[in-house]
């Protein structure tokens, strides 16, 4: 007697696909949906047991539920040359309405009460493509920061910048003073000589501030890109 169509949706539902490189744990996801209006109890079987982790490999789906199941394909020395005869099954049964011992329920099902789907495995390895990309990355990232030789020296620079821009400022405060000091002399005893005097004292001290505000950008700008670097 021909057993009953499969009553659980698979997703995928014919091939489990694990993608490597397979140095590490591959993790591939099975969903399992009961559509019905009963609940189905499951199992997932496989040709080679050694090679996978199933978690969970049996169970209860409820009616209009589902689940996802974890197939762990464990460590291997993957050849291209050699095609994968890996298969699973996913069993299942209608669970009885008044069951108690899932266990029971497997050993005393008739052949024409179960269910099963087969699923084949497939490994690919990570197109060229995507190498190309991850060598393209890798030097970017590295290129984008600075050694310590290279941050030092930056830095080094910055303290000398600071220096000058604190030096500027003591010269401008002292020409202030002095300007002031003219401009009392120049109120009370006025002249076409002093007048120059004074144009020139406020062209250089226009001068210095500009200079001063040009550092003290300048050193705000380096600032901004030490501190991107170092974080």
């Amino acid at each position: 007697m021909a057993r009953a169509e499969q009553v659980l949706v698979l997703e995928p539902p014919q091939e489990l696909k694990f993608r490597g490189p397979f140095k590490d744990v591959v993790t591939a996801t099975l969903k399992l949906t009961n559509p019905s209006d009963r609940n189905v109890c499951f199992k997932v079987k496989t040709t080679a047991p050694r090679r996978y982790c199933v978690r969970p490999n049996s169970g209860i789906i409820d009616a209009g539920t589902s689940i996802n199941v974890s197939v762990m394909l464990q460590p291997f020395e993957y050849d291209p040359n050699e095609k994968s005869k890996h298969k699973f099954m996913v069993q299942s049964i209608l669970a009885p309405r008044d069951m108690t011992d899932m266990e029971g329920v497997w050993k005393e099902a008739r052949p024409e009460e179960l269910m099963d789907s087969k699923l084949r495995c497939t490994f690919e390895m990570p197109l060229e493509n995507d190498k190309a990309t991850e060598h393209h990355v890798a030097p970017k990232s590295s290129s984008a920061s600075l050694d310590d030789g290279e941050v030092k020296k930056i830095m080094e620079e910055c303290k000398q910048l600071q220096m000058e821009v604190q030096r500027l400022r003591e010269e401008n405060k002292q020409i202030r003073e002095d300007d002031g000091l003219r401009k009392r002399k120049l109120t009370t005893v006025p002249s076409p000589h002093s007048k120059n005097m004074a144009n020139s004292m406020m062209t250089r001290e226009e001068g210095l501030s500009t200079r001063v505000l040009a550092l003290c950008l300048l050193f705000f700008v380096i600032g901004a890109i030490i501190g991107k670097l170092v974080l």
